[in-house]
Parts: structure tokens; sequence; C-alpha cells
């Protein structure tokens, strides 16, 4: 674990493109923060690497079998009332199967362009200011 902060908890988060679009999921009606868009992922279970952490996520979340990851950017996050967030993101190059919606309250595959008219997690935002900028972004790597 590569931890900024002892008491950080570690976050993983995949970036999934197909046809020049990125899959975004809604989280639930009862979950915390309910009905925020986010990118699936989850947190990093004791003794999980953060890659190793996403794949067992994507298995869970989404039905697919990852086969290669990149590391795209890692940040962290301090939302009101909770100990920081170590947000690990992972560009997806190759996965197996079809994606399923097992957890989501909507899977959708959004133009990148399109990211920041979604309602997303406040430890998301850098992520999607990064991907719609200028430069190097998700379809890139």
């Amino acid at each position: 674990m590569s931890h900024i902060e002892p008491n950080a908890i570690e976050v993983v988060a995949g970036l999934i493109v197909r046809d020049d679009r990125v899959l975004i999921c809604q989280r639930g009606a009862a979950s915390t923060f309910p009905l925020k868009w986010e990118f699936p992922g989850g947190k990093v279970e004791a003794g999980e690497e953060p890659a190793e952490a996403l794949r067992r996520e994507l298995r869970e979340e989404l039905a697919i079998e990852v086969d290669e990851l990149k590391e795209f950017a890692c940040r962290l996050h301090r939302y009101s009332n909770m100990p920081p967030v170590e947000l690990h993101f992972y560009r997806v190059v190759r996965y197996r199967g079809e994606v399923k919606n097992l957890i989501f309250e909507q899977v959708v595959w959004a133009p990148v362009g399109d990211l920041e008219q979604f309602d997303f997690l406040e430890g998301d935002l850098p992520i999607i200011k990064l991907l719609s900028g200028p430069g190097v972004g998700v379809l890139d790597v």
C-alpha cells in the first residue's frame, strides 16, 4: 500500500473506454453518496494491491475479467466527516466479457466531453477535468 497519509482509505477506480466513450456508474439510492456518478471500483481490502482490488471490484460490479490495466492517476481527496481517501485511477486497457450492471442504479457509456454534465463524486471531479481538458486524456492512454 502506498498511503499518502497513515489513516487514508485506499480506493480504486477503472476508466473503461469503448468507441470513444467512458463507462460511468450511478450509485444506488441507499448507498453512501446516493445517486452520485462515479467510475466503477471500490475499496482496497487488507492485503490487496490496488490493481488486484480493481480486478475484483470490476468482476463483482460489472461481471468482467480485466486482462490489462495501466495506471492513470493517484490523488488524495478529503470528504467532510470522513478519513481521507487515496484514489487510484487505472485505464482498463483490455477486459473479457460483456459489461453487466450487477449493483448500480444505472450504467452509461458517456462521451468524455459530456462527463461534466453528470453529478459525480467530488473525488472524481479533478479526473473529469483532466479527461475533458487539453493534453493527454484517457482515450490516449
